[in-house]
């Protein structure tokens, strides 16, 4: 069997007998230069595919993964050659460095082109990029952007690559991209950039180990026996390569031991400026080349003549990461500290220093001075570039050394840190930050500082569903911000603290005030020229201005959304997507909302905001359950619900569905999950969290033959009915209350189809429900009809829908009708789709009768493992099976 590399690093020396007539110790002769590249011309043509296809605009993408050593760089480098430079490529790689820089390959890619992308990433700004980088890719035609090592990819550039991956199919482009796929676990952020792809031409070019023969031709006049090398190596190129250079009379044992044995040839002179440039985990610029080698760039021109390093248009990199990680790791740790030193010296020294590379050494360095000065710069870079994870490890790092911070810095600092960990969905860290930020800035009395993070504040509470306490710091922000003095007070200050106060406000219960604070907001942030506070008062004032009809509310939002995405503000547009499906949601504007959430998911998957990719992921699945697609919806609920995710006040969003979900299949778990999320939902006093909890527990009262529970939410649910956008979620209440045996009466504005159900006219109540798309709510209208053939109807729709406790309670209608028996119906096992499983839940069976564990499942999909664990717990329970073998014997023909 074919050993892996790290395999080969525990092998000892092997000695090596010289080959037939051969005499004494082998004679090695200097790799020959122009060898053709063995057993990859089949990359080489699918790359050239490729290119031919872009040259008449059809884009599409390359993923070249292997191993480490394996040749992507290499075969990555041939194929730029052979296209002789009749192809634009723009090539860049990620940083290997403790915290990536932002944008970093787009920045090396576009470097002297002089071209609208290179200008875009001049000025820091992500919002220009993202047209930019379509704009490079544009005509003349074709095109190739290479993107190395994509497993140490930052989050900006996953950004704007997957902004990118949606458009390319229609540019004449390539976009390569190599990766170690072991170092791509389903959690990496490059992730997303992969299923961005899904709906692109993608080709896989997965590189293998060389043959035994092909190691026979590159031993071929060496001296060494090919049979014992490729043992060794496993075939890995670049190890077979190594050893081939190295001198003796044995194998090297490792990557290692062979790059070092090289290295040895060397002077000694040279062999230390080698060392010095291998604690850089990057390209080296010419310029910091000559800063760091004290005798100039003559010192490598041995090292190049050896192949250790290559010298390219810009700089100098290491043969591969390999030979570089090999030098610096024979290093002791003093003399690692020492040249990292004395890199942090060279690159404070130039007149920009490149903040990310900076920090990176002075961290291996233990240089916290430097740390201290340069990582709060970076950590703002990195937000301005979109690149929030990087954000976050930037402000961690500056604050591992918080006592060489001033108090003004470091409040200022734990305050960024607290927000960016709010983009990362880590709300209860978030607030500990930002309270943490708050006690310094009252120490500092600087009330405008202390003010804006009371501001933030306020939306950290709210996101663990401490309601109050964000009312509270909303309105000591306010208070503090504005003195009354429109002469004396900042416009741009003040609409910040009264556009968030009026948003806890109409959130919560108080909209009159919210109202009135979110239009003052608007009219101070107009004065101000802050264009995403004006885009967050309209979206906040849909929920909380009395008297607008369902087309009102819905204009402001969509109003919202345009100003937000027109100037770029990039959080408040994701708010308006979320608010804005919820309200289609509710309006039952099916459509519409399809292609809202299609687009939103887009956006906040390509800007990174976690977040808001779960609450929109949550009206996905309400989507696909009102549309019937329970399978799909479970999967992905179950996920949310039970995953690593911390969800704060948005477990009022995807628990109640889910465990509604179960109370209708009959699940014992459903109830207590609701009572919590219930209970939660009362102490918040959001509307839309009230209707979603409020809703799924009368709906388990009524599925279980609890009167007295369905009258209890009924009472806490009146106060909230006659807030503003209640009218939906009230009749959906009424109606469920009504199932359950409660008496209701109907309100006079009480929309379709629930008044239509309410008032006992199940005909009317059916088709509309029909016409909507849903069939839960069209079966239960129909059930409700006392007539044998329309409960019958009923009866076999939630029998697909797999709606058991539904089920039970209608065959007891049935029964009442005098039918004495209905015959249950059977499952489907035909081979085309046995048991009436989903699209998504046929792929992961067919993969599963490949014989493809979860994981692997998840990696042909793109999807979590969790939700592949979902969907075959669904198909496995569908079919009526026990075990995966089963499963796929009914697969199989």
């Amino acid at each position: 069997m074919t050993q892996t590399l790290q395999q080969t690093q525990t092998m000892q020396h092997r000695p090596i007998r010289p080959t037939a007539g051969g005499h004494g110790p082998p004679r090695r002769r200097p790799a020959r230069r122009g060898r053709a590249l063995l057993e990859r011309d089949g990359a080489l043509q699918t790359l050239a595919a490729a290119v031919r296809a872009a040259t008449a605009g059809h884009g599409s993408a390359v993923l070249v993964t292997g191993e480490a050593g394996i040749g992507k760089t290499t075969l990555v480098r041939e194929f730029v050659e052979r296209t002789g430079g009749r192809v634009k490529v723009l090539g860049g790689g990620c940083d290997n460095l403790v915290t990536p820089r932002p944008l970093g390959p787009l920045r090396d890619a576009a470097a002297g082109t002089g071209g609208k992308l290179e200008a875009a990433l001049r000025t820091g700004a992500a919002d220009t990029v993202y047209p930019a980088v379509v704009d490079e890719l544009s005509w003349p035609a074709p095109n190739v952007l290479l993107v190395e090592d994509l497993h140490w990819v930052d989050d900006a550039t996953v950004d704007v690559l997957a902004y990118l991956a949606r458009r390319l199919e229609t540019l004449p482009a390539v976009l390569v991209l190599t990766y170690r796929d072991e170092q791509v676990p389903a959690e990496h952020p490059a992730r997303r950039l992969l299923g961005a792809l899904s709906g692109v031409p993608v080709a896989r070019l997965p590189l293998r180990p060389l043959s035994a023969a092909a190691v026979d031709e590159l031993a071929a006049d060496s001296g060494w026996d090919p049979r014992v090398l490729h043992e060794v190596s496993g075939g890995n190129p670049f190890y077979v390569t190594e050893a081939l250079a190295a001198p003796g009379a044995e194998v090297p044992a490792t990557v290692a031991d062979a790059v070092l044995a090289r290295l040895r040839r060397l002077s000694e002179r040279c062999r230390e400026a080698v060392e010095q440039l291998s604690v850089v985990p990057t390209p080296v610029d010419f310029e910091l080349a000559e800063a760091l080698l004290s005798d100039g760039l003559d010192a490598l021109t041995e090292a190049e003549g050896t192949g250790i390093l290559r010298v390219g248009p810009s700089g100098l990199v290491f043969r591969h990461e390999l030979a570089r990680r090999a030098v610096e790791q024979s290093l002791s740790g003093l003399r690692r500290r020492g040249l990292h030193a004395a890199t942090v010296a060279a690159l404070r020294r130039a007149p920009e220093p490149q903040l990310a590379r900076l920090v990176h050494h002075a961290t291996q360095a233990g240089d916290g001075a430097t740390v201290s000065r340069y990582a709060p710069r970076a950590g703002r870079e990195a937000v301005a570039a979109g690149s929030h994870r990087q954000a976050l490890a930037h402000f961690a790092a500056a604050l591992r050394h918080a006592h060489r911070l001033a108090p003004a810095e470091l409040a200022r600092v734990i305050d960024e840190h607290a927000w960016e960990l709010y983009n990362a969905h880590r709300y209860a860290e978030a607030l500990a930050e930002a309270e943490r930020a708050i006690a310094l800035y009252r120490e500092l009395a600087d009330e405008r500082a202390l003010g804006e993070a009371l501001v933030r504040l306020s939306r950290h509470r709210y996101m663990v569903g401490d309601t109050p306490g964000a009312e509270q710091a909303a309105e000591e922000a306010l208070r503090l911000l504005d003195d009354g003095d429109r002469d004396m007070s900042d416009p741009g200050a003040v609409a910040y603290a009264a556009t968030y106060y009026g948003a806890v406000l109409a959130l919560s219960d108080r909209s009159a005030a919210g109202s009135a604070a979110l239009r003052r907001g608007a009219e101070l942030a107009r004065r101000a020229g802050r264009p995403g506070l004006v885009a967050l008062c309209l979206n906040y004032r849909s929920i909380a201005d009395a008297d607008l009809d369902d087309e009102q509310r819905l204009a402001l939002l969509r109003s919202s959304l345009a100003l937000a995405l027109q100037n770029g503000c990039h959080e408040t547009a994701a708010r308006a997507y979320n608010n804005l499906t919820e309200l289609l949601y509710r309006y039952h504007r099916i459509d519409e909302l399809a292609t809202v959430l299609a687009d939103g998911q887009r956006f906040v998957t390509e800007r990174g905001f976690p977040s808001h990719a779960y609450d929109l992921a949550v009206h996905r699945c309400l989507l696909e359950l009102r549309r019937g697609d329970w399978a799909e919806a479970e999967g992905t609920l179950h996920e949310l619900v039970h995953g690593d995710a911390d969800p704060g006040m948005l477990a009022v969003y995807s628990v109640p569905p889910y465990a509604r979900l179960l109370a209708r299949r009959g699940d014992p778990a459903a109830e207590a999950m609701l009572e919590q999320a219930w209970a939660q939902a009362t102490q918040q006093r959001m509307l839309h969290g009230l209707a979603f909890a409020g809703a799924a527990l009368l709906e388990w009262a009524w599925l279980n033959d609890r009167p007295d529970r369905a009258a209890a939410v009924l009472d806490a649910w009146r106060p909230h009915a006659t807030r503003p956008g209640a009218e939906q979620p009230t009749a959906e209440l009424l109606r469920y209350a009504a199932r359950a045996g409660l008496p209701v009466q109907v309100p006079a504005d009480c929309p379709q189809p629930w008044a239509a159900g309410l008032r006992g006219d199940w005909q009317r109540a059916a088709q509309r429900w029909a016409e909507i798309g849903d069939p839960y709510e069209r079966a239960l209208e129909l059930a409700e009809s006392g007539m044998v053939e329309p409960t019958i109807a009923a009866l076999r729709t939630l029998e697909d829908l797999g709606a058991c406790a539904t089920v039970r309670l209608v065959r007891r209608k049935l029964r009442a009708l005098g039918v004495a028996r209905v015959p249950r119906r059977s499952h489907a096992s035909t081979r085309a789709n046995p048991a009436g499983l989903t699209q998504r839940q046929l792929d992961v069976l067919d993969l599963l009768a490949d014989g493809l564990t979860n994981a692997e499942i998840a990696e042909r999909l793109v999807v979590s493992v969790r939700t592949v664990d979902s969907h075959v717990a669904a198909v496995l329970a569908k079919l009526g099976v026990r075990t995966r073998r089963e499963a796929a014997r009914l697969r199989r023909p």
